[in-house]
């Protein structure tokens, strides 16, 4: 860590850290006839690959709930749900934990008693607690790590995004990881809204990635065309139908429909016709069952009922739902919210995913703010950090 401190774990970035120079797109650069951005050394002409969440991992990525955030009311709730989704973790992996001001970190950390081995502490501002989004997103070329920061703007402009958007450079600067390599497409994505089968499939929806106050000057064709180079996709899985009240994505595949392996997909179902869900989710359902595998096969369609509707003191409906679990090393974790539904859910998953461990874990805290477990956390693959 020859440019920043690093102490019991704690990492303190230093002006020369920042200084740094990393490969970086800009975001200005132009995409040639193909479609594809000039990216230094030739990236869009190797083979590149969008990994699995089920493929081996170095660690998690969290953001700590601090004072300048919405979770100010409740804060003492938040980061008790934060500690907790990092004890989880750590006896399976290394948790990366970024907040903007480690002496105020270290103070608030000791209530919870986290553990401080495979801990790492980066001092980095954020906005928010919603990682999965404003991270890295993790690809491959020809087996040697990248990392693309794609355009954060608080889901269309609905949040403040400054510092979040900011938060994948700092990182790429903090010494820890492999390769400084940064490719900043100019597009804007949240890591949410896509999932990956390893294999060159990729799931989302259109609500989402297909909204105008994403990338407006951009076609299904032309954002497709885009993601191939800079993913490696050959499918594409688009949903149309789907949705949770109280989501404030405009329709997260995260929270919908997952990938377990290249041949399952499980996803929110609701059983209740007087349930609001009901029609979407039916649809979607139907969608998914349409969809082929790579070999041409139906995918193994896992439902995960979502629990009784939870509502905030205005009345608000929840965003609460089982899709938004965690994939680790030799472990899932799946969101709880106090309802009969979770152990189904923890059971239908135990069987999807027979080599892992499957633990619950309370969420009822982070859907108040319109997210769950998978929304707060970005996994780092393997050969990522140092």
């Amino acid at each position: 860590m020859a440019s920043g401190e690093n102490i019991l774990g704690f990492v303190r970035l230093d002006k020369q850290v920042y200084g740094g120079t990393s490969w970086v797109l800009n975001s200005a650069a132009e995409p040639d006839t193909a479609g594809r951005f000039p990216i230094a050394s030739g990236v869009s002409d190797m083979a590149v690959r969008l990994p699995a969440e089920w493929e081996e991992q170095d660690a998690v990525l969290l953001a700590w709930p601090h004072q300048g955030t919405d979770w100010r009311p409740r804060l003492t709730a938040a980061q008790k749900t934060c500690a907790d989704i990092i004890r989880r973790i750590l006896p399976f992996e290394k948790v990366l934990l970024i907040a903007p001001d480690l002496g105020r970190l270290r103070q608030e950390m000791e209530q919870f008693h986290i553990p401080r081995s495979g801990l790492f502490c980066l001092e980095i501002g954020t906005d928010d607690t919603w990682v999965r989004d404003f991270g890295p997103v993790t690809a491959f070329c020809d087996g040697r790590p990248f990392l693309i920061d794609f355009e954060f703007t608080g889901w269309g402009g609905k949040f403040p995004a400054y510092n979040d958007n900011r938060a994948t450079e700092a990182l790429s600067r903090c010494g820890l990881f492999t390769t400084r390599a940064v490719i900043r497409p100019g597009l804007v994505l949240e890591g949410g809204g896509i999932d990956s089968d390893g294999r060159g499939s990729l799931l989302t929806t259109e609500r989402c990635l297909l909204h105008p106050n994403r990338n407006p000057y951009l076609g299904k064709t032309e954002l497709e065309e885009k993601l191939a180079t800079l993913l490696g996709i050959k499918r594409f899985l688009w949903l149309r139908h789907g949705y949770l009240a109280g989501d404030d994505t405009d329709g997260h595949v995260d929270i919908l429909a997952r990938f377990c392996s290249p041949d399952t997909i499980a996803f929110s179902s609701c059983e209740d016709e007087a349930d609001e869900h009901f029609p979407e989710l039916k649809k979607m359902a139907e969608e998914l069952a349409d969809f082929r595998t790579e070999e041409a096969r139906p995918y193994r369609l896992v439902p995960l009922p979502i629990p009784a509707p939870r509502y905030d003191e205005d009345g608000r409906r929840l965003a609460a739902g089982y899709a938004n679990f965690l994939i680790i090393n030799r472990a899932v974790l799946v969101p709880a919210y106090d309802d009969p539904m979770d152990a189904v859910a923890v059971e239908r998953l135990r069987d999807t995913f027979p080599d892992r461990e499957i633990i619950g874990v309370d969420c009822r805290e982070l859907i108040r703010q319109g997210g769950s477990l998978h929304c707060a956390t970005m996994d780092l693959p393997k050969g990522v950090l140092i």
